[in-house]
C-alpha cells in the first residue's frame, strides 16, 4: 500500500522518459528483474533517477573531475533509503573508536599484493536482499588462512553463520547484520564451520542445520588490526592475507561504483555499515588503494571488487575495525 501510495505521488509530478524504453528493458532482462504492474512503474521511476546521477557522475569523469566511474547495476531500482537498509548491516561494536598508532614501517612492503593469483580468495559471491554481509567477510578471511595453513581453498558457508551464530554473545543477527568478530568467535566456539556446498546460501534466517562432518574450516583465535591504522592494516594485508574489513558504504556512489579509484570524501571514518574483505593493495596513476571483494555477486563494480582510496586518512573507515583469524 505504502508503494503504491509513494509510486501515484511520484507520477504525479514526473512523467516517464519513453527514449530509454529500450534501455529500460535490456536492464531489467540483463539483471532478471520481473515487476507486477504497480512496482514496475515505482522501479522505473528510480531507475530513471538513477540513470540520471550514473550520467552525470560519469561526465564528471570524463572531464577528470573524479577518479571512478558509476553505472547501472543490478541495485540501480533501489532508492537510496531501500539500498542502504538492504545491503549494509555491519552491526558496530559497542565501543568508541581510537586511533591505535602501531608505528608500523611499510618501507619493505611490497607496492602492490593480490592475494586473487596467489589462490587465497574464492570467485565472488552474492549476498542477495539478506544484511549478511558480515559472514561473507568473515567467511573470505577464513577461506584465505585455510588456504595459506592447507594449500586447499575451501568455499565456506555463510548462511552457517547466517543460521548459527545468530546470539547476543555473538553480535550477530542473521539477515538483521552481524560482525565478523562475532563469526570468528562462532566457528571457534564451534569447533568448525561448514562447506559451501554441504550448507549453500539461501539469503534468509533458517534454522540451524550444522553438521560436524562437513566441517571445513576451523578458528583457534583471532586478531583485531590497530584501530584506524592503514600502515598496520598494509602490513597484515602484505603479510597474512585477506582481511576482514568494516567501510562505510552508506553513500549512492558507492552503490553504483563501477571502476576506478573510488574516492567519496563524505565517507565516515567511524559510522561503518557493511563488511567486505580487503585482498590486496597498490597504487593506479599516483592514487593509492586498497583491493576489495564485496558480496553483492559480479554485476557490481570491477566485477565484484573495488578499490578504494587507501592513505587518504582512513577514508570510509577501511583501517578502523578490521581483523582475521588464526586457523
Amino acid at each position: 500500500m505504502k508503494l503504491l501510495i509513494l509510486t501515484l505521488c511520484i507520477a504525479a509530478t514526473l512523467a516517464v522518459n519513453t527514449d530509454l524504453d529500450q534501455e529500460w528493458g535490456l536492464w531489467k532482462d540483463s539483471n532478471q528483474k520481473l515487476y507486477d504492474a504497480d512496482e514496475e512503474v515505482f522501479r522505473r521511476f528510480v531507475w530513471e533517477y538513477n540513470y540520471k546521477v550514473v550520467n552525470e557522475h560519469n561526465t564528471r569523469y570524463a572531464l577528470g573531475h573524479t577518479s571512478y566511474t558509476m553505472a547501472m547495476n543490478s541495485l540501480a531500482d533501489l532508492t537510496h533509503t531501500e539500498f542502504k537498509k538492504r545491503m549494509n548491516n555491519y552491526i558496530m561494536p559497542n565501543t568508541t573508536y581510537k586511533r591505535v598508532d602501531s608505528f608500523v614501517d611499510t618501507s619493505s612492503l611490497p607496492a602492490t599484493v593480490d592475494w586473487r593469483p596467489k589462490g587465497y580468495v574464492t570467485p565472488v559471491k552474492n549476498q542477495l536482499q539478506c544484511g549478511s554481509c558480515w559472514a561473507f567477510s568473515a567467511t573470505g578471511s577464513l577461506e584465505g588462512q585455510t588456504f595459506n595453513k592447507t594449500g586447499k581453498l575451501p568455499s565456506l558457508s555463510e548462511q552457517n553463520l547466517v543460521d548459527c551464530a545468530s546470539a547476543s554473545k555473538y553480535s550477530c543477527s542473521g539477515c538483521e547484520g552481524g560482525q565478523m568478530s562475532g563469526a570468528f568467535m562462532y566457528v571457534h566456539d564451534n569447533n568448525g564451520i561448514d562447506s559451501e556446498e554441504s550448507y549453500p546460501y539461501q539469503a534468509k534466517d533458517k534454522k540451524c542445520r550444522f553438521k560436524r562432518a562437513h566441517v571445513a574450516g576451523t578458528v583457534k583465535s583471532y586478531v583485531s588490526v590497530p584501530s584506524m591504522d592503514e600502515k598496520a592494516l598494509q602490513k597484515d594485508v602484505a603479510t597474512v592475507g585477506p582481511i576482514s574489513v568494516a567501510i562505510d558504504a552508506s553513500h549512492q556512489s558507492f552503490q553504483l561504483y563501477h571502476s576506478g579509484v573510488y574516492d567519496e570524501p563524505q565517507c565516515s571514518q567511524t559510522q561503518l555499515d557493511h563488511g567486505v574483505l580487503a585482498v590486496g593493495y597498490g597504487t593506479e596513476d599516483s592514487q593509492d588503494y586498497w583491493l576489495v571483494k564485496n558480496s553483492w555477486g559480479t554485476n557490481w563494480g570491477m566485477k565484484g571488487f573495488i578499490m578504494m582510496s587507501r592513505n587518504v586518512q582512513n577514508q570510509c573507515g577501511i583501517a578502523t575495525d578490521a581483523s582475521y583469524p588464526i586457523v
